[in-house]
């Protein structure tokens, strides 16, 4: 008979191990608010009104919220947070969660910014990875242009070949460095420039390893079949493809955008849609694991007990070189934990940057995670269960 995977995700003596009493505290008296839509709603008003007056709330957000899910305001300090979860042999995704600054001057001055830290990442086992936005490089409208097949002027062409040479710098430093670069999926409108570029820089960089991942949004319904065109290009074309396979983050947008322009929508009718696409996606990556590497970015703990139990079915090492779990840092520590106690490759996306410049990507989670159905519950209710392990 064969041996039962030794994984739990209801394990919190493990899953909160890197986390003190006070800290503990701390993520319940956080978590418990976050499950308030209207106070989640009011923080998201207040706060940039409260930066543009120079009021002095910066304190309360960096030992808040910030602390919760960021890793530091420098490289510096997002890097002490990696050697913190290293210790617990869980690695990092590096994240600048800074939202992009339009306008060519601030496309060119964040190219060293992301050579930088892959030059540190290189030099650390623990930051195995830096995820990168095209949008951080290339101005929204040249992309929506480019999506909807539009002639581009000769100027136009020009300002995307310096985008192309921006990406190739960040992809060459990566591959000489050896450090994964996540390509983050954009809106449906500018996708497909996003993935012609992220391919164009997997046949040049991923000929033996995998080094450039491009991100498949599963909760559109046109992704699982995208991810077997683009293993299929690789294949004919002779590289390894990168696949980060998400749920999805622009859900309201899309279906906005698509009733008011009157298109069908990209976005899949139900949840249940999207957990099959993503799951049958996530074994056919595991199916076909010689061709491609797999990062599996998801908080559903079903898609990650699915990948683990089919790695131990195919009698394959639990830390495969070709396939890594992630969540985002503060969120899912009793999946990222387990999964790392049990020898899987997993790491945790750490934003970093300046407080008031990483506010719309904390609001962004905040909402995010109000309107996950059962997210906030289940958080604490694994808080809560820890804390009265411990007797607090």
């Amino acid at each position: 008979m064969e041996k039962q995977l030794p994984l739990s995700f209801d394990n919190t003596a493990i899953a909160f191990e890197a986390k003190t009493d006070k800290a503990l505290s701390k993520a319940n008296f956080l978590f418990s608010n976050i499950g308030k839509p209207w106070l989640v709603k009011l923080g998201a008003t207040f706060t940039p009104i409260a930066f543009k007056l120079g009021l002095p709330i910066k304190g309360i957000i960096k030992s808040t919220i910030f602390s919760q899910f960021c890793g530091g305001e420098t490289l510096e300090e997002a890097a002490h947070t990696a050697l913190q979860l290293g210790n617990y042999h869980v690695g990092v995704a590096l994240d600048y969660g800074v939202e992009a600054m339009e306008g060519e001057e601030n496309y060119d001055k964040a190219v060293p910014e992301f050579i930088r830290a892959i030059q540190y990442a290189a030099s650390r086992p623990d930051i195995p990875f830096i995820a990168i936005k095209i949008t951080g490089f290339a101005r929204f409208g040249l992309l929506e242009k480019m999506h909807s097949k539009a002639v581009l002027s000769a100027e136009e062409q020009q300002e995307f070949d310096r985008v192309r040479q921006r990406v190739h710098a960040i992809a060459e430093a990566a591959a000489k460095n050896n450090v994964g670069i996540l390509v983050d999926a954009e809106e449906s409108w500018i996708q497909q420039p996003v993935d012609d570029l992220t391919d164009e820089m997997m046949a040049l960089f991923n000929k033996k390893k995998v080094i450039i991942f491009n991100t498949f949004q599963l909760y559109r319904h046109d992704r699982l079949e995208f991810l077997k065109i683009s293993l299929d290009k690789a294949v004919k074309a002779g590289y390894l493809l990168g696949a980060k396979l998400v749920r999805g983050a622009y859900m309201e947008k899309e279906n906005k955008r698509a009733a008011e322009m009157g298109y069908p929508t990209p976005i899949q009718p139900s949840k249940a849609a999207t957990d099959k696409d993503y799951n049958e996606a996530v074994t056919y990556c595991l199916d076909n694991l010689d061709k491609l590497g797999l990062f599996i970015g998801t908080h559903n703990e079903d898609s990650c007990m699915l990948a683990a139990r089919l790695l131990h079915e195919k009698g394959l090492p639990h830390n495969h070189e070709h396939i890594s779990f992630s969540q985002l840092l503060g969120m899912s520590d009793n999946i990222t934990f387990n999964l790392a106690h049990a020898g899987y490759n997993v790491s945790k996306y750490l934003p970093y940057g300046p407080v008031k410049d990483v506010m719309p990507y904390l609001i962004r989670r905040a909402q995010e995670n109000t309107s996950i159905a059962g997210q906030m519950g289940r958080e604490l209710a694994l808080i809560r269960k820890e804390m009265k392990r411990r007797g607090m």
